[in-house]
């Protein structure tokens, strides 16, 4: 089981390793292992969840790997919401289908983004979680 500091440093090492300055915060109330709040620029974990969610992973990889994994694809949120005009409203006010068609585009963005600075050693692993987690790691 990874503790608090231990998920902290490994976010914090991913991050620097490419220059990002993203915030990170524990939240033991978060309902997903990991999300990025576009509002204040924080990565948010949740360690119970994030070893919850190793757990659930049927594939040989290390608990830190699986954590940077989990890592590179909130940083694909960053990405993307860097990237991207959506009008965020949507997920609020909008209809059904406008909301599910927003979080589809999102979910989609943030693990392509999020592919692109994963390591090549971890390449595969990264495909391999997307492939087991069907794109709904992180609720929005």
């Amino acid at each position: 089981m990874l503790y608090i500091w231990d998920i902290e440093k490994i976010i914090q090492q991913t991050l620097a390793a490419h220059s990002l300055k993203i915030n990170i915060q524990f939240d033991n109330e978060l309902p997903a292992p990991m999300s990025y709040n576009l509002s204040n620029n924080t990565i948010k974990f949740n360690y119970l969840k994030v070893n919850g969610y190793i757990r659930t992973i049927k594939m040989k990889e290390t608990d830190e790997n699986l954590v940077k994994i989990i890592v590179y694809r909130t940083i694909g949120y960053y990405i993307d919401f860097r990237k991207s005009n959506y009008d965020l409203r949507t997920l609020m006010y909008g209809g059904e289908e406008e909301k599910a068609e927003l979080k589809i585009q999102i979910e989609k963005n943030s693990w392509e983004y999020g592919r692109t600075l994963v390591p090549d050693p971890l390449a595969s692993s990264y495909d391999e979680v997307h492939k087991q987690d069907k794109g709904l790691l992180m609720p929005l």
